[in-house]
């Protein structure tokens, strides 16, 4: 019986000899490697966090002292300790996480997967205890990486305001995010990384001090006294106490006995203690550790003893949009790009590497990312800021008082954008098409193909008085989905074959192949339609409400939040013109969506042609006078 299914809960770590902690290690490695690999995941930074994650919970009493994590892809070996060691449907549906999950376990706390948040948490928890008089412990885990983001400095600002409330922030330093951490922050932890460090230095000049006679002792307390100068020039933790936090490390990452007397001193402390501990990102894993890019920081299905993926992956919209920057650049010195930490999941790897001083990574910092931007842009360049869509919403003030107010010429392009699923309900990406209607000037645009992501990029560089977007999908991008005509700046994707048409379809964004499969259902129906891509969905195109005119009915349909969403801003310019038409408008309703495929998300909120198909035949039919509903329509079988 091996010792890892030994373990239901993490005081079932207590009974284990320092020699079978060891080999517990070696387990959930193991473990790891062979479930990730089948699933896919987030492999290279649990690979890091096994002794560290073992010594937590040996020093700590998870649930009664919460243990945070930031951001919680490192949660992998933390579930397998709390008795969750069924990964057989990791990040699917009906299985685990992907990370930690109030549903799944009361020794989780924080479900949401944004960096730099877990200090703030902490601090909360920590200020709420004392004025309880609950004497239960705080531990905040936060990467190096995570730590370049502004609001982990705003939190530890707080933090060390108060000397005497208990609080451990272990600082897991790999070197990475995703890819090499960078920054000012990085170089400092690099510095700590190779000194040897204060306390034993000055052990060893006491050794030597105290056996030198008469002036010996007089002359080491006088270096004891000067030891915060000798801290700076030996190992510059003084960053971190010049706030007020005692500083213990850097401790080996991977020495679980060296761990546990570094916590077990921190946990005695009484007050807010950092903890450097030194990882290593995919040990133990040969193939991780190979990977330069990101150390197998986020993988899809592998071979297990090669780190090959299984099956070959197409084009997909990332790498479309990362071949396109670098035709731009080579044709504009002007473009220049910025990523938050996210080089190679964002496409910008290619440019990076062909124009190497016109790539700007400003850590996981998008506040900061955007106003440089506009900073940037001023400067008399166009910045192209490229993130996944969700982690726009930590810059919105940014967008709206910094770039729209200034009348920046900044191109944020949004990848992941609409439904993601698998990485649950903080990753998806379905707000931007909301928030950002509210940001006058913007202009926002939804390629439904590669083809219209090359062409709308472009577009978008062009624009150098008002923010852009450019907006796609994760994954794979399907065929090209060709246009008919075109009215105003719409593409016209399918023309109805009468004069009289029933249906205005306005499809947004990569659902165009939907759109057009709704379109033939209804057709069997005897329901016209016509087909239109407005591409850019912001501001609405003026030729929208004339078209609409000449319809009986408007139906939207979006990989977006139905609130605010495109659907209702064309409501509102139709109203706005007075065209009095039914409109219909289908998209993501405003609750947080539960980890799956994207198909399985879209089948459970109703997004999927034959329930569109249906709602509109009998929307039609109501029109019509007839009470008959149409409870089937099926998608054509070939």
């Amino acid at each position: 019986m091996s010792l890892l299914t030994r373990i239901r809960g993490p005081r079932d770590l207590d009974r284990l000899t320092p020699e079978e902690l060891v080999q517990l290690a070696e387990e959930i490695r193991g473990f790891l490697v062979e479930a990730v690999s089948k699933t896919g995941g987030h492999l290279g930074p649990n690979l890091g966090v096994v002794e560290l994650t073992i010594a937590l919970h040996r020093v700590f009493d998870s649930p009664k002292d919460k243990v945070l994590w930031d951001t919680g892809h490192q949660s992998y070996v933390h579930k397998l300790l709390t008795g969750r060691q069924d990964f057989s449907r990791l990040k699917q549906k009906g299985g685990l996480s992907g990370y930690p999950s109030r549903a799944e376990s009361e020794h989780d706390v924080i479900e949401n997967s944004h960096a730099s948040t877990v200090l703030s948490w902490a601090d909360g928890i920590a200020k709420g205890n004392q004025l309880l008089d609950n004497d239960n412990h705080v531990v905040a885990v936060i990467g190096d990486g995570a730590l370049t983001g502004g609001m982990a400095w705003e939190a530890l600002n707080n933090i060390a305001e108060s000397r005497d409330r208990p609080l451990v922030i272990v600082v897991n330093d790999n070197e990475r995010s995703y890819s090499p951490t960078i920054g000012g922050l990085a170089n400092h932890l690099a510095t700590l990384r190779t000194t040897d460090g204060y306390e034993r230095f000055l052990a060893r000049g006491k050794d030597l001090l105290e056996r030198t006679p008469v002036v010996g002792k007089p002359l080491f307390d006088t270096l004891h006294g000067a030891k915060k100068g000798l801290k700076d020039f030996i190992a510059p933790q003084g960053m971190f106490e010049d706030l007020g936090l005692k500083y213990v490390g850097p401790i080996d990452g991977h020495d679980i006995e060296a761990l546990e007397s570094a916590l077990a001193r921190a946990k005695r402390f009484g007050g807010p203690v950092i903890v450097h501990c030194l990882t290593e990102k995919g040990r133990g894993y040969q193939p991780a550790l190979q990977d330069e890019a990101d150390r197998f920081h986020g993988i899809g299905p592998i071979h297990p003893d090669t780190g090959l993926p299984i099956k070959a992956s197409g084009a997909d919209w990332t790498s479309v949009f990362g071949d396109e920057m670098v035709e731009l650049g080579k044709e504009r010195e002007d473009v220049v790009a910025i990523t938050a930490a996210m080089l190679q999941p964002v496409g910008l790897k290619k440019f990076a590497d062909t124009f190497p001083e016109r790539i700007y990574d400003v850590g996981i910092a998008e506040q900061h990312g955007a106003t440089s931007a506009a900073g940037l842009a001023t400067a008399g360049l166009h910045p192209v800021f490229a993130l996944y869509a969700t982690f726009l919403n930590r810059a919105f003030d940014q967008v709206l008082m910094d770039v729209a107010l200034h009348r920046c010429g900044v191109t944020f392009v949004l990848d992941r954008a609409g439904i993601t699923g698998t990485d649950g309900a903080s990753h998806n990406g379905m707000w931007d098409m909301s928030i950002l209607q509210v940001v006058p000037g913007l202009r926002l645009a939804a390629p439904r193909d590669a083809d219209q992501v090359r062409a709308q990029l472009r577009e978008a560089v062009e624009v150098d008085d008002a923010p852009t977007v450019v907006r796609f999908s994760k994954g794979a991008v399907g065929p090209a989905v060709a246009a008919v005509g075109r009215v105003g700046g719409m593409d016209v994707l399918r023309e109805p074959g009468t004069d009289t048409p029933d249906v205005l379809l306005v499809s947004v964004g990569a659902l165009a192949p939907m759109c057009l499969e709704i379109a033939g259902l209804l057709d069997k129906q005897g329901i016209s339609t016509t087909v239109v891509d407005p591409r850019w969905v912001k501001p609405v195109d003026e030729a929208m409400a004339p078209l609409a005119e000449r319809h009986r009915v408007v139906v939207t349909v979006e990989d977006n939040l139905r609130v605010g969403g495109v659907g209702a801003a064309i409501a509102q310019a139709l109203r706005d013109a007075g065209v009095d038409v039914p409109l219909r408008d289908f998209g993501i309703p405003q609750r947080f969506l539960d980890h799956a495929s994207r198909a399985e998300v879209m089948a459970e909120i109703g997004l999927t042609a034959p329930d569109i198909a249906r709602q509109v035949t009998g929307l039609v039919a109501r029109l019509d006078g007839t009470t008959t509903e149409v409870d089937s329509v099926e998608p054509a079988r070939d």
